[in-house]
């Protein structure tokens, strides 16, 4: 069932989930994709907004073959400020491999866009953040349902111009240190969207520039929902990191 795209109006949104067979969705994903500054009653708040951004990103790449790398000690950490994401990449054994489960394509075009190359064991790469130079990135998301959970990522920029633009939003599973042996915590990485940020459906607002993208993104079998959490992160023509945000989230004094 296509969600209406009403959700840009709360009052709106609230008479138009009343017909819907599954308001419970809907209304996930409309909280989720509520502009920065609405404030419907929630449950529950999960996004970017109030909360430092992170200055740097450590992507880490585990093969899917290798089935003892899950608990080996990672080459790099994240700093206090930096966010770690997980990567497993598909192995040759396909469905067969110890860390299949996991396994996305995504990581294979993470690694092209670092221009690495698919690891036969471990890899992992880091990148600073530039200074943000009115480059402000909000992330969030609603909650999980129906096997769902309704993400947004929104850019805004100063200048009259928009210039190239490389934006990703990764659903990521949270999981404890110690969890299936690992040694560290880690953001494994569940599913990517990539908006089509092509500077043409910008919009004009007090001379800032915005782009922004909503989705219902899907939740792979095996995810624990209430694990869920997204990581963005913005890059120029250059493929430098311009811009990092990461859902902070809050229900009955929980905090990521």
């Amino acid at each position: 069932m296509p969600i209406p795209s009403v959700c840009g109006s709360w009052p709106r949104y609230q008479a138009a989930v009343t017909g819907l067979r599954r308001a419970g969705l809907a209304l996930a994903f409309c909280i989720a994709t509520l502009p920065a500054g609405a404030s419907p009653e929630s449950p529950s708040s999960c996004s970017s907004e109030g909360h430092r951004p992170p200055n740097g990103l450590v992507d880490r790449f585990i093969n899917a073959d290798c089935a003892d790398c899950w608990t080996r000690q990672p080459a790099l950490r994240a700093g206090p400020r930096a966010v770690a994401l997980d990567w497993i990449v598909p192995g040759t054994q396909q469905e067969d491999a110890p860390l299949s489960a996991a396994a996305s394509r995504d990581a294979l075009l993470r690694l092209q866009t670092l221009n690495l190359s698919a690891p036969s064991t471990l890899s992992s790469a880091a990148q600073a953040a530039l200074p943000a130079g009115g480059w402000i990135l909000r992330v969030a998301h609603g909650q999980a349902l129906g096997g769902y959970i309704g993400a947004s990522i929104e850019l805004r920029m100063s200048g009259p111009t928009a210039p190239p633009v490389r934006a990703w939003l990764a659903l990521v599973e949270t999981l404890p240190a110690g969890t299936e042996g690992s040694p560290v915590r880690r953001n494994l990485v569940r599913n990517v969207l990539i908006p089509a940020w092509d500077g043409q459906e910008t919009l004009s607002n007090q001379d800032r520039l915005r782009f922004y993208e909503s989705r219902p993104m899907s939740i792979p079998v095996g995810a624990r929902p209430e694990r869920l959490r997204v990581v963005g992160w913005v890059e120029d023509a250059q493929g430098r990191i311009r811009a990092i945000a990461q859902t902070q989230c809050t229900s009955d004094g929980e905090r990521w």
